[in-house]
C-alpha cells in the first residue's frame, strides 16, 4: 500500500509539473494507457493523479471520457487575477508590516533580492538567443518570493487561500513572460516588492504587488489574444470563461 501511495504521488508530481510548465499544453489528451507506459506505472496511480489534478482545476475529467489538460480562458484568467488582487497585495503588506518587529521575517527576502540582482546582471549580459532559454532562474526566484510571502503571512486563512491558487498561477507564469522585455519588466516589479518588504514599508509593498499583478494580467491578455501560441493549445477568448 505504501508503495502504491508513493507511486501515485510521483505520477501526480510529474503530471502537475508538466502541466504547470506547459510541457503538457492546455487541451492535451491524458490517456491513462499511454501515460502509464510513459511513466512506468500502472493505470491506477495515473487515474488517481488525474482525479487529483481535476480537483485542483488543472485537468478536465469526465468519467468514461479521455481526460484533458484544462483549457485556459480569457474570462477565467481575469477572474483569477481579480481574486488574486484581493488577496496577495494584502498578504505582502502584512509581511512587510511584521518585518521590523521580527528580524526573521525579512531575512529570506533579503536573500532573494541578492539572487535577483545577480540574475539581473547575468541576464542582461546575454544575447537575445541566450536570454530566450535563461528564464528558469527567474521563475525560481519568483516562485520562492510567492512561497516566502505565504510562509510569513500571519493570517492562516489568507495564506492557505493563496497557496491553493498556486497551481493555476504557476501555469500562467510561463505565458505571461513571453519575451525578454516582459522578463525585465517583471524583474523590476519583483525588485520593488522585495525592497518594500525588506524595508518594512507595507504601503509600498501592497502597491508594488498590485502593480505587478495588473501588469501580469495585461501581459497574459496580450499573449492569449496573439497568434503566437503553440499549435493545439486550447485557449478560449470568451469573456465568461
Amino acid at each position: 500500500m505504501a508503495r502504491a501511495t508513493g507511486k501515485s504521488e510521483a505520477v501526480y508530481e510529474r503530471l502537475k509539473g508538466d502541466i504547470e510548465s506547459l510541457r503538457l499544453r492546455p487541451g492535451a489528451k491524458l490517456g491513462e494507457v499511454q501515460l502509464a507506459e510513459e511513466l512506468g506505472a500502472s493505470r491506477t496511480p495515473v487515474r488517481e493523479a488525474i482525479r487529483r489534478l481535476a480537483r485542483e482545476g488543472l485537468v478536465d475529467f469526465v468519467p468514461g471520457e479521455v481526460a484533458r489538460v484544462a483549457a485556459i480562458s480569457l474570462g477565467g484568467v481575469r477572474a483569477l487575477f481579480e481574486f488574486r488582487m484581493l488577496l496577495e497585495p494584502r498578504a505582502t503588506a502584512s509581511v512587510a508590516m511584521t518585518g521590523p518587529a521580527d528580524e526573521r521575517v525579512p531575512a529570506p527576502f533579503r536573500e532573494l533580492l541578492e539572487r535577483l540582482e545577480a540574475f539581473d546582471a547575468s541576464f542582461r549580459a546575454l544575447d537575445s538567443v541566450e536570454q530566450a532559454t535563461s528564464y528558469q532562474e527567474f521563475y525560481d526566484i519568483a516562485e520562492a518570493f510567492d512561497q516566502a510571502v505565504i510562509a510569513a503571512c500571519r493570517n492562516p486563512y489568507l495564506a492557505r487561500t493563496i497557496r491553493d491558487l498556486r497551481s493555476q498561477t504557476v501555469r500562467l507564469r510561463h505565458l505571461s513572460h513571453s519575451g525578454p522585455r516582459r522578463m525585465l519588466t517583471s524583474l523590476e516589479e519583483h525588485r520593488a516588492m522585495l525592497k518594500a518588504v525588506t524595508q518594512g514599508d507595507a504601503q509600498a509593498a501592497e502597491a508594488a504587488c498590485r502593480h505587478h499583478l495588473a501588469q501580469t494580467l495585461q501581459a497574459l491578455i496580450d499573449g492569449l489574444t496573439s497568434q503566437d501560441l503553440a499549435p493545439g493549445t486550447d485557449v478560449s477568448l470568451d469573456i465568461a470563461g
